[in-house]
């Protein structure tokens, strides 16, 4: 009998120890409590606002949560001192220069920290390590934005308003352009030589083209005038000799000039000759004198060869020639 109540008395409590066992499964399944069993290691970041994070907030990495927020506490003047609680399988997948954000599971989930970029050149975080944040938007600052923008596109609104009536009216130049039909004749007339201008500029480039091609072919004037430098020394030298030339012509008009001057100045020689009608008579009659002179001279030297006392000498020159 006591054998009998013994042995139910063990069979019993193998039953109460099993069902211990399958509630605390059950339990850790179902609160995920069984992450309290994996080696942790911990991390701190400085938020400026943590924008209603709390504690046991998840923590998430590449898409995977590794970890949990353990406390919020105000760390300097106004910032917030996170500490969180992270898997150690992820640690060689954090680097140093990654950074920590405030996010939310979803459009209106809870709050979370997502932990992001980093480099591989860059050692692996370590416990205690500190990580960088990037500032995000509140839902009060882009509510703030968002009305700023909803100022802005209702002054828009009214001054695109503003313009559709004045347009409508014909007022200012988009106006009259869209109700003058004269005006819009002549700017149609406009494109059209625009269009024209543009169809002559192109047949300029090409035939600019051409004329380029052209001189580069060997054995034209203007290849060998680029690149025949024979050639280009030559055209030099005539250049040179033409400026000489020119040069030479500029100083014989300059006194054909100064002669011209010289005869129309009555003080001058020459001037003298042409204008004063007295002087030139008295040069005409000079100049007559020397000629009867010189014809006289010539007869009395022919009258000395014939001259008895000179015949000798004479003849004697003439043998000497």
């Amino acid at each position: 009998m006591k054998s009998t109540i013994h042995r139910r008395a063990v069979i019993v409590g193998l039953f109460l120890f099993i069902g211990v066992i399958i509630l605390m499964m059950g339990i850790l399944t179902v609160g995920n409590l069984r992450n309290s069993f994996v080696k942790k290691f911990t991390v701190t970041t400085l938020f400026d606002e943590v924008n209603g994070l709390q504690s046991g907030n998840n923590v998430w990495f590449s898409g995977v949560k590794i970890g949990t927020v353990s406390t919020l506490r105000f760390y300097g003047k106004s910032q917030v001192k996170v500490s969180m609680k992270l898997d150690r399988e992820a640690q060689s997948f954090i680097r140093k220069d990654a950074k920590a954000k405030v996010s939310t599971d979803g459009l209106i989930g809870n709050k979370i920290i997502v932990i992001y970029g980093g480099t591989d050149s860059t050692e692996a975080i370590q416990d205690g390590d500190a990580l960088t944040i990037e500032k995000t938007l509140s839902t009060d600052d882009m509510l703030k934005t968002l009305q700023e923008n909803n100022i802005n596109l209702l002054a828009i609104t009214g001054d695109f308003k503003e313009i559709s009536k004045k347009i409508r009216n014909g007022e200012g130049t988009l106006g009259k352009l869209l109700t003058d039909e004269a005006l819009f004749a002549n700017v149609g007339q406009t494109v059209e030589i625009l269009r024209k201008a543009a169809l002559n500029a192109e047949k300029l480039t090409a035939s600019l083209s051409d004329y380029g091609t052209k001189m580069n072919q060997k054995g034209s004037l203007t290849y060998n005038l680029v690149n025949d430098t024979v050639v280009f020394n030559t055209i030099k030298a005539t250049v040179l000799e033409l400026k000489q030339i020119a040069q030479t012509a500029t100083q014989l008009t300059a006194n054909l000039k100064n002669a011209t001057s010289d005869l129309n100045n009555s003080n001058s020689p020459a001037g003298v000759i042409l204008h004063d009608q007295p002087a030139a008579s008295d040069l005409k009659a000079t100049l007559k004198n020397l000629e009867l002179s010189t014809r006289k001279l010539n007869e009395d030297l022919e009258a000395l060869q014939h001259n008895f006392l000179f015949k000798g000498y004479f003849k004697k020159k003439a043998k000497e020639k």
